[in-house]
């Protein structure tokens, strides 16, 4: 039976960082992306100075202590890498955080109040976050097919692109 985690610190300890934190983030991001732990750090503290706060949002994304949504994207998207959401408003669980679920190849897997990376049906974390293959998936990011290093290993259909009204006038 193969194994279903692996213990990952995503290169933590390795970058002089000691103890536990609130990292899942940076953690995630390194180990799915490949990139170091240190410059993954620098990146979303970087990508945290263009937030706002607000009466619900009391303060800045930090990469050791959390990270809002709004700068997970910022720095995924500057990684060129691709959002596919498994779950909708009122659409209840659809895709678990099991290997039999989620598409083979390296993701960054958003669940409730954690991200962790799954690199084909493995999950490379400090713990195992699965919760016995229940844990919900809210959805996950994926390298574009141009920086896909085997494109015929996770198959994606993409929707047609809309023409923005612009381009609809004047063509």
């Amino acid at each position: 039976m193969p194994k279903h985690f692996r213990f990952n610190d995503g290169g933590r300890a390795a970058a002089g960082y000691r103890g536990k934190t609130g990292d899942c983030v940076v953690r995630s991001i390194a180990i799915a992306t490949g990139l170091p732990y240190q410059h993954v750090y620098d990146l979303v503290n970087r990508a945290s100075t263009h937030e706002r706060t607000g009466t619900r949002k009391r303060g800045k994304s930090n990469a050791r202590t959390g990270v809002y949504k709004s700068s997970i994207k910022r720095v995924m998207n500057s990684l060129g890498w691709v959002w596919t959401p498994t779950m909708q408003i009122g659409s209840g669980c659809t895709v678990h955080l099991r290997a039999d679920e989620l598409p083979e190849g390296r993701l960054l897997v958003s669940v409730s109040k954690h991200l962790t990376a799954v690199i084909d049906g493995v999950i490379h974390d400090t713990h195992d976050c699965s919760r016995r293959g229940t844990r919900c998936v809210y959805g996950y990011w994926e390298p574009s097919a141009a920086r896909r290093k085997s494109p015929t290993l996770n198959p994606t259909k993409t929707a047609p692109q809309r023409q923005t009204f612009f381009e609809w006038l004047f063509s």
